[in-house]
């Protein structure tokens, strides 16, 4: 029995049958495997999800510098989706990110409607801080009541003459936080992008879509994109700002980074205004390096081709000592990862780079494409979950539609570059690699137990059962304070934090109190006494039972 089934067989018959189809053994034809993915968690089961709340703000919304983002819920919402991601950004002129916005709803605001404590906190806001455009995010009671936040944005904009926008991005919404990814690039394309002043397009110049400088990340790939000569006009949403995120539609080239967060937006730009995507890693260093030659092999310009290749050059010169010297402290160990977003596939290549294997990978919040690639989007059926979130459609922009190339053209150019597309997770895994969709807490424990890797990389909420069960474990949603870890001087980061890890491994050396003595005592006492009878009178009345 391989450890998939024996983790499975642990499940009743009903749980099993769903469980199975999120988990797979990859095989020697792994383009012909599928699985299933963006379905409903089983009630009861602990799962490491989160909510459509925190997709919209927490991933996509909140990293804005220069927008004041106002939750409209309980403040328990608020502090869940503030402070955690480490979404690092320059003070220009101003930045709001540090801080936590909320209207604090209490029971009375529940059952009397919350809309004028909304407009008071908006007056407040814009009294205060005085930020370039507001946003605001509800969260499940406001759905359930009612309160109309678009209107309110409405008035707001009228009143303030200020950009305002509303998400309704309640967490009930959809199966996991990326119904609320989807619900923030609509917004971002309805009421943002495209609303600048209409400038000429700059030569070689990009988006950087997906990108959320966590620990400084997107700083270290905007060093390299410009060391090449690329102008980087707008990054969705690190270190991003209102006012850039107007004109990206003057970029020639839109890099996705985190496909399932941004592709939306990829998509519709290519619609609206002629913007072709093309899907990019720099996470890793083969992975860096490849992805800028794929940009620079998109522009077709030698000069820029020449370019590319000196500062790889130059890069790789840089790291080589230290390269080498990770690469024989981690080489053979064996790695698991379980992250939201495209971070499960993109580390996998950071870990090779250093000879570190990968025996389990998967996502809390994927949709097949993620897992087996674009090919497989014409085949997804949609669910009524899904229906719930609004797909909006575009049209071509009179005015700011511009094509780069012909369509033949972009042939060519699909046959040697990721240009609108992305093969997924499953496809770059070695055989007996395990894939876990919606991987939960028994499962985390029994596929630790079962593969042992060396480390296992995680998120926030599954990070601290891992440790103390014994296991070193890096936390990838914020870096543990560490980073970056993007490019070639965030790899050699990432090796030196893996490698602290691994010969330190401090929780190993933890005995858990439950394991030497009983945490938990209990006692059964009968309410109901049994007529007494001489053999009864005998018999004890009360039993105790302990617990370890």
């Amino acid at each position: 029995m391989d450890a998939k089934d024996k983790v499975l067989d642990k499940y009743s018959a009903k749980v099993y049958k769903n469980r199975k189809a999120h988990i797979l053994e990859v095989g020697q034809a792994p383009e012909e495997q599928e699985i299933a993915a963006n379905t409903r968690s089983i009630p009861g089961i602990m799962t490491n999800r989160g909510c459509c709340y925190a997709g919209c703000k927490g991933v996509v919304i909140g990293p804005l510098k220069d927008t004041l983002t106002i939750v409209h819920g309980p403040i328990g919402c608020s502090y869940y989706a503030w402070g955690t991601r480490r979404n690092k950004a320059r003070a220009d002129e101003g930045s709001f990110t540090q801080y936590c916005f909320s209207t604090d709803l209490q029971e009375t605001d529940i059952v009397f409607g919350g809309e004028k404590k909304l407009r008071q906190a908006i007056k407040e806001g814009l009294e205060l801080f005085k930020p370039r455009a507001l946003m605001i995010c509800s969260t499940c009671p406001v759905g359930l009541i009612g309160d109309d936040i678009h209107a309110v944005a409405s008035e707001t904009e009228a009143e303030y003459g200020i950009p305002c926008i509303a998400f309704s991005c309640e967490g009930y919404k959809g199966v996991s936080q990326s119904a609320g990814h989807h619900i923030a690039n609509n917004g971002i394309m309805r009421k943002v992008i495209g609303t600048g002043d209409k400038i000429p397009r700059v030569k070689h110049s990009v988006n950087l879509l997906g990108e959320y400088n966590i620990g400084g990340d997107g700083w270290e790939t905007e060093r390299l994109l410009k060391r090449v000569g690329y102008d980087v006009i707008a990054v969705l949403t690190g270190d991003g700002s209102y006012e850039d995120l107007t004109k990206a539609d003057r970029a020639e080239l839109n890099l996705v980074q985190c496909h399932r967060s941004i592709n939306y937006i990829a998509e519709m730009m290519k619609t609206k205004f002629g913007t072709d995507w093309v899907k990019v890693n720099f996470i890793g260093i083969d992975a860096s390096i490849q992805s800028l030659r794929d940009v620079a092999e998109y522009f077709g310009d030698e000069e820029l081709k020449k370019r590319t290749e000196e500062v790889i050059e130059d890069e790789l010169a840089e790291i080589a000592e230290e390269r080498d010297y990770y690469r024989e402290k981690l080489t053979g160990k064996t790695a698991a990862l379980y992250v939201g977003g495209s971070r499960s596939h993109h580390y996998q290549y950071l870990l090779k780079d250093f000879g570190v294997k990968t025996v389990l990978a998967g996502h809390e919040f994927a949709h097949r494409d993620d897992y087996e690639g674009r090919r497989v989007i014409p085949d997804i059926k949609e669910d009524a979950d899904s229906k719930n979130i609004e797909s909006i459609t575009v049209e071509p922009d009179k005015e700011r539609y511009e094509d780069k190339y012909t369509e033949a053209e972009r042939e060519k150019l699909r046959k040697v570059i990721p240009l609108e597309d992305y093969k997924g997770i499953i496809p770059d895994m070695e055989a007996g690699g395990v894939v876990v969709d919606d991987l939960n807490h028994y499962e985390t424990e029994a596929f630790l137990a079962e593969l042992k890797p060396d480390i296992f990389l995680s998120g926030v909420k599954d990070k601290y059962i891992l440790q103390k069960s014994g296991a070193v474990s890096r936390q990838l949603h914020s870096y543990d304070y560490s980073g970056p870890y993007a490019g070639f001087r965030g790899a050699i980061n990432f090796a030196r934090d893996i490698a602290m890890g691994i010969y330190a491994p401090a929780w190993k050396y933890v005995t858990p109190p439950w394991k030497t003595e009983p945490v938990l005592q209990a006692a059964f006492v009968n309410d109901t006494p049994e007529p007494e009878t001489a053999d009864a009178a005998d018999a004890p009345k009360e039993s105790e039972v302990t617990n370890a």
